[in-house]
């Protein structure tokens, strides 16, 4: 095959690459299609609770700021430091996607790249031998000249159909270009909120041990509670058992508590007597709201729902998947009734709201919460499990499960 003719040939094989590409281009992207988009609903995801825990942490701030009781200023700050963990978790969640987008990005278009590039190379070598041969040469050759002009002549016409199939070329060359740069500052982002995480969970840590040694200096109760509540899982068959128990225990508090307290004498003699301190309120035992502000406990995605089938049994809480070594807040303010580990379900913290209302969190590392202890919305229980971390939040109304979903606000 003479020179003439394989460039000939070479030009109609550059033509017919955008076609080919097209054709292989779609089949790749259906298979990598489902991927992405599940990647980019996980940095949307992220990019919510990241701006829901930011919201949440400079609220509890503020609330901090105003508070002159030094317990309730710390639990708000603990909370707010809490927030502030959850916040740098999804920040990561979020670089990490972004990474991932932009790292599949290049794979696709490498492979692209390779494809197009074989037929780009094949014109390069018949042009470059092309451009070798003296014209010297070809006016000595018969048959030469006239195949130099005739091949001269399609050149001039096929350069701009090169220039346009080529054109999809430089421009993916111009977008990997790009996706470098957007990998490196997404790994930056990534290692910034890496670092901000554990400056964060420094501070936590911090207070943490501070309202610790506070509540066990304070409390002397809290002892003799926390072996009656380990008492109780052990007696219990099930957990559904060991909430029922809580629950009935919950409840005989509260009327022990709205009870009238003993009479005081009065001031004059004739006058009736008070039957509670002055400034104290009974509690309110007739509240039937969902406690609110409802929070999730973790970040991450949610891989059981409410009511779904399980081994042939009905999920009564909501599953999620969050980070490895994740913060675990409480849903929602309430008083610690157990905290600690529960055969099957690893380390649970149980907390009673007001009106019947129960959230049971399992699937804890570390527990942090002390049982007796009053926490509010946000508040740090402990953290997930480091390997394949699975959070479950179930609530009930009086024992009975309830969808947690709906509330979370």
């Amino acid at each position: 095959m003479n020179k003439p003719l394989a460039l000939v040939l070479t030009l109609l094989l550059v033509s017919s690459a955008a076609a080919l590409h097209g054709q292989a281009g779609d089949q790749d992207s259906e298979q990598s299609s489902a991927s992405i988009g599940e990647t980019r609903s996980a940095l949307r995801q992220a990019l919510a609770e990241r701006r829901n825990a930011q919201a949440r942490s400079e609220r509890l701030e503020r609330e901090a700021a105003t508070m002159r009781d030094a317990a309730d200023k710390t639990a708000r700050q603990g909370a707010a430091l809490a927030a502030r963990v959850q916040e740098a978790e999804a920040g990561i969640s979020a670089a990490e996607a972004r990474l991932a987008l932009a790292n599949s990005e290049r794979a696709r278009l490498r492979e692209e790249l390779g494809r197009e590039q074989q037929p780009v190379v094949h014109l390069t070598a018949a042009l470059q031998q092309f451009a070798r041969r003296p014209l010297a040469l070809s006016i000595l050759r018969p048959g030469s000249v006239r195949e130099t002009v005739y091949l001269r002549a399609m050149l001039d016409s096929a350069t701009p159909e090169i220039q346009t199939r080529t054109a999809g070329l430089r421009g993916r060359l111009a977008r990997m270009s790009q996706l470098r740069e957007e990998s490196e500052q997404a790994l930056v982002a990534l290692r910034a909120e890496e670092a901000r995480l554990s400056a964060r969970q420094r501070e936590l840590a911090e207070l943490e041990t501070t309202q610790r040694l506070a509540l066990r200096t304070a409390s002397s109760n809290a002892d003799r509670e926390v072996e009656r509540a380990l008492a109780l899982a052990e007696e219990a068959r099930d957990l559904d058992a060991l909430i029922g128990e809580l629950d009935r225990a919950g409840s005989l508090r509260a009327r022990l508590a709205a009870l009238p307290g003993p009479l005081m004498r009065p001031a004059r003699p004739g006058e009736p007597g008070l039957t509670e301190l002055p400034g104290e309120a009974l509690p309110d035992a007739s509240a039937t709201a969902p406690p609110a502000p409802y929070l999730l406990p973790v970040t991450g995605r949610t891989i059981i729902g409410f009511g779904a089938t399980q081994g042939g049994s009905v999920s009564r809480g909501v599953t999620f998947a969050p980070r490895a070594g994740a913060q675990v807040v409480a849903p929602a303010a309430g008083r610690v009734v157990f905290a600690g580990p529960y055969r099957g379900y690893g380390r649970i913290v149980i907390i009673q709201h007001p009106g019947g209302w129960t959230s049971l969190i399992t699937g804890l590392a570390r527990t942090d919460a002390v049982v007796g202890e009053s926490v509010v919305s946000g508040a740090p229980l402990g953290v997930a499990d480091q390997g394949n971390p699975r959070v479950t939040l179930e609530l009930r109304r009086d024992g009975e499960p309830v969808n947690p979903l709906p509330f979370v606000g």
